[in-house]
């Protein structure tokens, strides 16, 4: 691969901040500064960014910020708003993509106003709104998934058999994450599709022994299995690629993304959620699906850096 990266480019790599996912942002940032270290090619700053000492934001030696934020403050538009007020070199989705992605009920919308296939949502930002859910549900749902409405890595969410008891589940979520959502369950084959200069990367399918990729089985299992060529059916194949395409473009994304999708018994590929920056670290799916296209992981965030600095120019 050709990448055409300026010599003497210095890079920052901008990792941990705040909130629920602050320690595997710090694992994803040293992930990526080693492999860019391994380059020989680029100069790299790794740092734990505080949004209350945003100075090196203004360092003008540096060329590229790469974020390697996960959660609320890097990946719901608030830090992409500020590298557009500073007019700096940043990777991945700007502001508009992340704000929609990292709300999940605005990304279904968005989805399915496209055309996608998407399951069924009511939200839950109030007492009133949990009290009125169940006219909500007019088909018959019977297992339902409750989470929060922007939170990443699976943070709060819970699997239930039973409205009642999605209802139960959701007062909690609401109480400790705010605005969540009461979604019917699909049941399949959970898949991810990861997003690279605008075209998919070889489809992953994730099997684990807990009820779902979970935030255990996504960072500290072992046993988690993620798996290639298991989609033998090339329409279906077909399907997934061009609905992770048409999800990547409705929600605005660009450059790289991952989408997560569950495919159903006849082969509808169901758009769960988007991720704008998704995981670099040992266990993180993009990383996977780029190494089996033959991308390692240096060529991996080389690819990114080059990216964005191709918008600025």
């Amino acid at each position: 691969m050709n990448f055409n990266i300026p010599s003497n480019l210095k890079v920052a790599v901008l990792k941990g901040a705040i909130g629920s996912e602050r320690q595997i942002s710090l694992v994803s940032g040293g992930c990526i500064a080693d492999a860019l270290r391994k380059t020989k090619l680029v100069q790299v700053v790794e740092h734990d960014y505080n949004p209350d000492k945003p100075e090196i934001l203004d360092d003008k030696s540096i060329g590229v910020f790469f974020l390697a934020f996960h959660g609320q403050f890097g990946e719901g538009g608030e830090m992409q708003q500020l590298c557009e007020r500073k007019k700096i070199v940043y990777t991945g989705c700007g502001p508009e993509a992340s704000r929609l992605c990292f709300d999940k009920i605005a990304c279904k919308k968005a989805v399915a106003d496209a055309g996608e296939a998407v399951p069924k949502a009511v939200e839950i930002a109030s007492a009133k709104q949990l009290a009125d859910c169940d006219s909500k549900f007019k088909i018959a749902v019977t297992k339902f998934v409750v989470k929060p409405v922007c939170e990443g890595s699976s943070v709060g969410v819970s699997i239930v058999e039973g409205l009642k008891n999605a209802k139960s589940a959701a007062e909690k979520c609401l109480a400790q994450f705010g605005r969540c959502m009461i979604e019917e369950f699909i049941t399949g084959r959970e898949i991810a599709v990861g997003v690279l200069g605008g075209k998919t990367l070889p489809i992953i399918e994730i099997r684990t022994s807990h009820q779902f990729y979970d935030y255990n089985a996504k960072y500290d299992d072992d046993n988690t299995q993620y798996l290639f060529d298991t989609i033998q059916d090339e329409q279906v194949l077909q399907r997934i690629n061009a609905a992770a395409l048409k999800s990547f473009k409705a929600a605005g994304c660009r450059d790289f993304s991952r989408v997560d999708m569950i495919v159903n018994s006849d082969g509808t590929p169901y758009m769960i959620e988007i991720n704008t920056i998704p995981g670099f670290t040992t266990h993180s799916l993009l990383p996977k699906a780029a190494a089996q296209a033959g991308i390692n992981m240096e060529q991996l965030c080389l690819a990114i850096i080059k990216m964005a600095i191709e918008r600025k120019i």
